[in-house]
């Protein structure tokens, strides 16, 4: 649903969020400070973290030959996980980036540097939705928990990143790739090659997309001194996208390849479609790229949620077959 462009802006909308999102239109006053800290007005973010979960479990339950009631409540659960996860994180990101993010024309509006809410208050928020994703975490095996509890460590890196490296977009996958271990741990008890690659291919996946999203902020960064693989790429970024769409495919692969390698022929070519076919997604994104077009730089950043769920039903028919 979109907003009529007559009508006045909704008190505090954050400039990046979606027009007409509900939490502009339908959240409590009083909570929407906190809903847009969580970035639950923008819930591309959500996804991202959340798809790496999924890919995991669909080649989890391919390697295991099993898909029953736990699986059910580990995608129930790794969904309600990655909002609380995404949204802590994303508070912690607003907390530390508060003087950046007043210097930066497509930040300045989130609740922090805008003044509707506090530091203090923002880290209660954040603390308070940490616990209740520690609190569907150990329902999971003690694999998962482990690998639960070592997740907060790149999470609590990534928001300075971008000061004392040129590669932030590593640490970013770091973080929101994790799900691909932790999911996997969920349902097998252990880990292994299998999730490790995909793991890999995640991190070559937010290379793509957080560099697509990174030229929107490039001239504001430069004048801030702020780091990242758009200001480094400058305008060879084509070639490193093209670099990047590579990684995700072939290591996208070769997990698939890891995961099936019990199963036949048929479930393995099957899964292989899934890597594929997503690949295609991410050459159509390329094909659109524009480094001076910031709203076609946003629409291309968001459709990888579309490109992330692509691989889900090839993974389903290849259990099935």
């Amino acid at each position: 649903m979109t907003q009529n462009p007559r009508m006045p802006e909704p008190a505090g909308r954050v400039a990046d969020a979606v027009r007409g999102n509900w939490v502009d239109r339908l959240a409590p006053a009083p909570t929407r400070p906190y809903l847009r800290l969580s970035r639950a007005d923008r819930p591309i973010g959500t996804w991202l973290l959340y798809l790496p979960c999924l890919w995991a479990l669909g080649l989890a339950v391919i390697a295991t030959g099993r898909f029953d009631s736990f699986a059910i409540w580990i995608i129930a659960g790794c969904g309600i996980g990655a909002f609380l996860m995404r949204g802590a994180g994303c508070t912690w990101n607003d907390i530390t980036d508060r003087d950046i993010d007043g210097s930066v024309a497509r930040t300045r509006s989130r609740p922090i540097p805008s003044g509707q809410t506090s530091v203090k208050a923002a880290v209660i928020w954040m603390i308070a939705q940490a616990l209740v994703a520690f609190g569907i975490l150990i329902t999971f095996p003690p694999a998962a928990i482990v690998l639960g509890i070592l997740a907060l460590l790149p999470v609590a890196v990534y928001p300075f990143a971008k000061r004392f490296t040129w590669w932030p977009q590593v640490f970013l996958g770091l973080a929101f790739n994790w799900g691909a271990l932790l999911a996997w741990a969920a349902h097998t008890g252990s880990i292994g090659p299998a999730p490790f690659v995909l793991y890999l291919a995640g991190i070559a996946w937010t290379l793509f997309y957080d560099t697509v999203y990174a030229y929107q902020d490039a001239e504001d960064d430069a004048l801030i001194g702020v780091k990242s693989t758009a200001r480094l790429f400058g305008d060879t970024a084509r070639w490193w996208l093209r670099l990047f769409l590579a990684l995700t495919v072939i290591l996208f692969g070769a997990a698939v390849v890891l995961a099936t390698q019990d199963r036949s022929i048929l479930s393995l070519v099957v899964a292989l479609g899934g890597p594929l076919a997503m690949g295609g997604h991410l050459a159509w994104q390329l094909h659109r790229f524009d480094a001076d077009d910031n709203e076609g730089l946003l629409r291309i950043f968001r459709s990888n949620r579309d490109a992330g769920l692509i691989p889900l039903p090839f993974f389903a028919m290849a259990f099935l077959v």
